[in-house]
């Protein structure tokens, strides 16, 4: 089982459509930091660190599912949850609950990758690397 870390934010007016209702984009964006947020809190180095210590480059998204329960909207303090479910060779799954207070707002699962650049004759591109021991003893 891995931490749980909580990544707080407060809505904006601009983040809602004019229904005032949380324009659902904003909250990959939100759960996009929350991710960052949970490694740093974790104590793993900036991914510019890792890119020249362990070759890593970052944790790029390759799958998400989500669940909206209730709407949220300007003014309101949201709880992003976060956790590792699920490590795997190459791959992990992020677990986030979004809430406010005791409400659930949303859910959601991302499968990411742990990524270093890939040797392909100069051209660019990343390739799946195996998940560092050390990394993964941060997280748990």
């Amino acid at each position: 089982m891995s931490k749980t870390i909580t990544y707080t934010l407060k809505v904006e007016f601009g983040d809602c459509d004019p229904a005032r209702i949380v324009w659902f984009p904003n909250f990959f964006r939100w759960i996009d930091a929350a991710s960052r947020h949970f490694f740093v809190e974790c104590g793993v180095p900036p991914w510019h660190e890792t890119e020249r210590t362990l070759g890593v480059i970052g944790t790029p998204l390759v799958d998400t599912h989500a669940r909206f329960v209730k709407t949220a909207s300007y003014g309101d303090v949201l709880h992003i949850h976060t956790h590792i479910g699920e490590w795997r060779e190459k791959s992990f799954v992020l677990k986030y609950r979004i809430q406010r207070g005791e409400d659930l707002i949303m859910e959601c699962e991302e499968v990411r990758i742990f990524a270093a650049h890939r040797d392909n004759g100069g051209q660019p591109g990343i390739r799946a690397v195996p998940i560092p021991a050390q990394i993964r003893a941060l997280c748990e």
